[in-house]
């Protein structure tokens, strides 16, 4: 089977980003397929060119061909439309090319990618699998960021055409079904983010990222990820600035993303000492970096339709075996609560926020206890690799079928 896989954001394990695809694409070519994946040569975290920039790569056996792109799509959300169009026409051109494709898999956000995927499909006489990672307008129109109301009705029927004409839909949280199905997806599969355990040591202690960044000695609340508008980091810092009585206590700030200047300027006009920025890391280099915390943060805006999501990275926490501050309500808070791996706090609340992070910091051995149930939880329900091998199960029934 030779599976060609359309996304502009891809990242490998020795990027920074989500490597859900990539450790997809590992398992696949593990059991005998083939996968090409048409990617930007821009990473869509950094806005960085990726290292391995040139047109054609292979990557642990999986054929990594590059798009050219608009370069500069941090700027505002118009210059991400125009790195989208121009994703979307090279990466259709490019994809014209490669032979042999049994199935073409199309992941929305950006959803003008979907667009690439399900075309080639038809050309190529391919099943097209259309992939729900956001449920793409009704965020960006939640959080503000859409509001030209004939775009908005463009993009709600291209969400449907797209819904309409996959083969299958593959949504990535139990809480984006209802939507889906309710738009017109024939066919909707719950392929839940997750994460691969064995890429984290809840027992290490992370002595090295402690000590480069001057972290020896403190409770240290780890947030890594995005610093986009929907994070709501303004919040974190907030509470920050009620915990910064406690010299024990100091928040990492790990990523990159458009609001990083601003929220690094306040930090420094509100002159918190108990903060710390860092950029973002590549996969390979997030276990050191959450071993060298004690909680970690997962947080968006309180928005009814954030209640929808499974954050990728309540799920590496998991894997680490540090217990979740989590400011975000619905399906994830489900999870959590189940697992009993974390303490939940109103999200958009600071004081809130701050206070379960200083009843972690007190009672640091339970706090510890708290993460390994996690960690147990992930391991029997999430495990990236049991989530792959029923991921290959569905794509092989859809070749079979043709």
């Amino acid at each position: 089977m030779h599976v060609l896989i359309i996304h502009q954001a891809f990242a490998s394990l020795d990027e920074p980003g989500g490597t859900r695809h990539h450790e997809f694409a590992r398992l696949l070519v593990s059991r005998g397929h083939k996968v090409t994946v048409i990617a930007s040569p821009v990473s869509y975290i950094t806005g960085s060119t990726v290292q391995r920039s040139p047109s054609m790569g292979e990557l642990e056996g999986v054929i990594i061909l590059r798009a050219a792109v608009y370069k500069t799509h941090h700027l505002s959300f118009f210059h991400r439309i125009l790195a989208f169009f121009s994703f979307m026409l090279s990466s259709f051109w490019i994809g014209l090319g490669v032979k042999n494709v049994d199935l073409v898999w199309g992941t929305s956000p950006p959803i003008f990618q979907g667009v690439t995927a399900w075309a080639l499909a038809r050309i190529k006489g391919a099943k097209f699998l259309f992939e729900v990672r956001d449920l793409w307008p009704r965020f960006a129109i939640a959080v503000g960021v859409l509001t030209n109301p004939i775009l908005i009705a463009l993009s709600e029927w291209l969400e449907r055409f797209l819904y309409r004409h996959a083969d299958r839909v593959v949504v990535n949280s139990p809480g984006f079904l209802n939507h889906v199905s309710a738009r017109g997806a024939k066919r909707v599969e719950l392929i839940p983010n997750g994460a691969d355990p064995s890429m984290f040591d809840p027992d290490a202690g992370g002595d090295s990222f402690r000590k480069a960044n001057q972290l020896e000695g403190k409770f240290v609340a780890l947030y890594a990820g995005a610093h986009g508008m929907s994070n709501d980091l303004a919040v974190l810092l907030e509470a920050a600035r009620q915990l910064s009585e406690d010299a024990n206590i100091h928040i990492v700030f790990l990523g990159d993303g458009k609001d990083k200047p601003a929220l690094t300027a306040q930090a420094k006009e509100m002159n918190l000492s108990n903060v710390t920025f860092l950029p973002s890391v590549p996969k390979t280099e997030m276990a050191s970096a959450l071993a060298g915390s004690d909680v970690c943060i997962a947080i968006l805006k309180p928005l009814e339709e954030y209640k929808t999501t499974y954050p990728n990275k309540v799920f590496d926490y998991m894997a680490a075996g540090r217990p979740v501050v989590l400011a975000i309500d619905g399906v994830i808070r489900e999870v959590v609560e189940t697992a009993d791996c974390g303490i939940f706090a109103a999200p958009g609340d600071p004081f809130r926020l701050a206070t379960v992070i200083h009843k972690l910091a007190e009672f640091p051995e339970e706090s510890r206890r708290m993460g390994l149930r996690g960690r147990k939880y992930l391991e029997e329900n999430f495990s990236r690799k049991v989530i792959g091998e029923n991921l290959i199960g569905l794509l092989e029934g859809m070749v079979s079928k043709k």
